[in-house]
């Protein structure tokens, strides 16, 4: 951990999310000023949206799980308790699995495990649980995610594997079968309305209509997206035609200030219930890359849309067919499917060890299988070589040390996240943070 007073600490949470966000800052002051309102709310909220403090601690800390392959394979980038959840994958079938690439790049597969462990360590102390049982609950994790990459050293076929209603239990099977019973006609029924028997985007407080020349730069940027989609094998294609287009914001505590479209599509036929939403959100700087060095990853990507969407396409083995990237004005945007068949794992309703207890297995597999399919099967240029392969010749008979030691990193940087938090937020409203005003731009009312 940096060494210094809480003040010189205090300095360097306010300058690593400054040199991260002021050029968003500029752009959208009040979208941060929400960001920074919700990161304010508790040590956990902290957490989730100062994924460049993490790594800017992990410049700093010899790792001693990292060696010349296992610091160069495909992370998820921003791995915490509640990234995990369902998707539609490119088969058809709903799967439990990591569920964000925003901050997807190369580096240590340590740094995934770490970040995870820290997150639920917050997430466990809001819960009231001790130092032993989170410790417990971690072992768990961090033993399946080895069984789990111990299991694909013996396969050949790593990218079938996924947690599906088959092969779960518990509050994973839960959620993988209320997603199930979701359709997509709900979707549109919470975004759209149908008008003279045509359907567009519902007019909103979040949702902006387009002016011809802005309308018109986004189909462009459409006609380039559909150039990076792989169609399915197996799966009804979309007719592509273009419905409506709106700006529209309201993404998550990470994504701040990043302007996006939503556009909609005839999708898989006239009928009214199959039209498809897309998402065009403009790519945010991967956390990881601000500390990954390394010229020959940076030029293997066009901009950061096209980066988010080659990772995801790396760490989810079947992504879907609507992923893929374009740009807008010279800026990378990353495009996806709106789908209804992602829910987030909810952790509220989890409140005894016993229920979680399941859960964490079940997390250590899916870490295991993301980190795994992610190898030379995917993209043998970044990284030649296959991911299990190495995970399993870095621990060697160290598995027992493996896992106290990357405990022992969740209690320690649990409390050092603590710590900050109230750096963060007495620096907040002291008004410390250049460009950031507590109090907003507006008076309080009288």
């Amino acid at each position: 951990m940096p060494p210094g007073s809480p003040d010189v600490r205090t300095r360097q949470i306010v300058d690593v999310l400054v040199e991260a966000f002021s050029d968003l800052m500029r752009a959208d002051a009040d979208a941060f000023r929400t960001k920074f309102r919700k990161m304010a709310a508790d040590p956990f909220a902290f957490y989730r949206g100062s994924a460049c403090l993490f790594y800017a601690d992990m410049a700093g800390l010899e790792d001693r799980w990292s060696d010349e392959r296992t610091r160069r394979v495909w992370i998820q980038g921003d791995l915490h308790a509640e990234n995990f959840g369902t998707y539609m994958d490119g088969t058809g079938r709903i799967v439990f699995d990591v569920n964000d690439f925003d901050e997807a790049y190369l580096g240590h597969v340590s740094w995934d495990l770490r970040r995870f462990c820290a997150s639920f360590a917050l997430l466990a102390w809001r819960k009231a649980f001790s130092d032993d049982v989170i410790a417990d609950l971690l072992r768990r994790y961090l033993g399946a995610y080895l069984d789990q990459v111990a299991a694909f050293t013996r396969t050949a076929d790593d990218r079938s594997f996924a947690l599906v209603r088959e092969n779960t239990e518990g509050a994973v099977h839960d959620v993988i079968l209320r997603t199930a019973a979701r359709t997509r006609l709900d979707l549109l029924a919470r975004s759209t309305v149908v008008e003279d028997f045509e359907r567009r985007f519902a007019d909103g407080p979040r949702t902006r209509r387009l002016g011809e020349e802005e309308r018109a730069r986004v189909l462009d940027a459409l006609e380039r997206w559909r150039g990076t989609v792989r169609p399915p094998a197996r799966r009804r294609d979309v007719a592509y035609d273009v419905k409506d287009v709106v700006a529209t914001g309201g993404f998550g505590i990470g994504s701040a200030g990043l302007p996006a479209y939503n556009v909609l599509l005839e999708g898989y036929d006239q009928a009214l219930e199959n039209d498809v939403v897309l998402s065009l959100k403009q790519g945010n700087v991967a956390a990881p890359s601000r500390v990954v060095r390394d010229p020959a990853i940076r030029a293997a990507f066009e901009h950061e849309g096209h980066r988010t969407a080659v990772s995801e396409r790396a760490l989810q083995a079947n992504a879907s067919q609507f992923l893929g990237w374009t740009e807008i004005d010279r800026v990378g945007f990353v495009v996806k499917e709106l789908s209804p068949y992602e829910s987030d794992l909810e952790w509220d309703d989890l409140t005894e060890p016993e229920e979680i207890a399941p859960v964490m297995t079940q997390l250590g597999r899916a870490t295991a299988k993301m980190h795994c399919v992610g190898d030379a099967d995917a993209d043998p240029a970044l990284v030649p070589f296959q991911t299990e392969e190495a995970i399993t010749a870095m621990v060697g008979d160290r598995r027992g040390e493996f896992v106290e030691d990357l405990v022992a990193f969740a209690h320690d940087y649990a409390r050092r996240t603590q710590e900050d938090h109230r750096s963060f937020v007495d620096a907040f409203r002291a008004g410390l943070i250049p460009g950031i005003s507590s109090s907003g731009a507006h008076p309080v009312p009288r």
